[in-house]
């Protein structure tokens, strides 16, 4: 217990990192669901095609061997950029490279979860709104995105619980989150399982209040739906 004592301080730095890492790498997810979305629903073939290779294969490989393959690739392409423009060697950032990865792996299933959100909203709804003189932009922004919004939230809320706890994977290209301080201090103190509950107990409590944060949005989004209903 003196020991998690004396390393809570450092614990708790590295679980603002993870926390970091998972909220930036969910924007990137997000923002890559949202586009490839769009693509798999265009009429364009090329990007149905691009975008379903962009899915099976990030859906389908493993996250720690992307993220070994993003690294140490990205390294090494970084290097040959910087040989041929004749500079100094470009290091590729352990952050960096966790938030690019995690958020192109999940982009992919955000892509499917909006896509499934979009088909479901009434054709008719977006229709009418046109009726109305809305432009395409307003019919996106006040008819599709809400409604499509409340059918995604399920699969969002997955999606960033898992998205959350794969985040511990960055340790293995040495990120200090707190996974990884959590190694480094079992090591020095031989007490790996203290320090392992620790980082499994700040995992469930960034999960219990994500699970509060995603029910209270399900309710909003789901108040006129009661209404109607009742």
């Amino acid at each position: 217990m003196d020991a998690l004592i004396e390393y809570s301080p450092s614990l708790l730095a590295g679980a603002w990192i993870t926390l970091q890492v998972a909220l930036l790498s969910l924007v990137l997810a997000v923002s890559m669901g949202l586009v490839g979305a769009a693509c798999k629903l265009s009429r364009i073939a090329p990007l149905r095609w691009w975008t379903a290779l962009y899915t099976t294969v990030f859906r389908g490989v493993p996250d720690l061997v992307m993220m070994l393959l993003f690294f140490y690739g990205g390294q090494v392409i970084l290097n040959v950029i910087s040989d041929h423009l004749e500079r100094e060697m470009i290091e590729l950032d352990a952050f960096a490279a966790g938030v690019l990865t995690i958020g192109f792996i999940f982009g992919a299933y955000f892509t499917e979860t909006f896509r499934g959100a979009f088909q479901a909203v009434p054709a008719g709804q977006m229709e009418a709104g046109r009726a109305y003189g809305m432009s395409g932009w307003q019919v996106f922004w006040h008819i599709l995105f809400p409604q499509m919004l409340r059918y995604a939230l399920p699969g969002i809320g997955n999606n960033w619980l898992v998205l959350l706890k794969s985040t511990a994977i960055v340790s293995m290209i040495g990120l200090a989150d707190m996974t990884w301080l959590a190694d480094q201090a079992g090591r020095s103190t031989h007490q790996p399982f203290t320090f392992y509950l620790a980082v499994c107990v700040l995992y469930l409590a960034m999960t219990a209040v994500s699970n509060q944060v995603l029910q209270r949005l399900q309710c909003r989004y789901d108040v006129g739906v009661r209404e109607a209903n009742v």
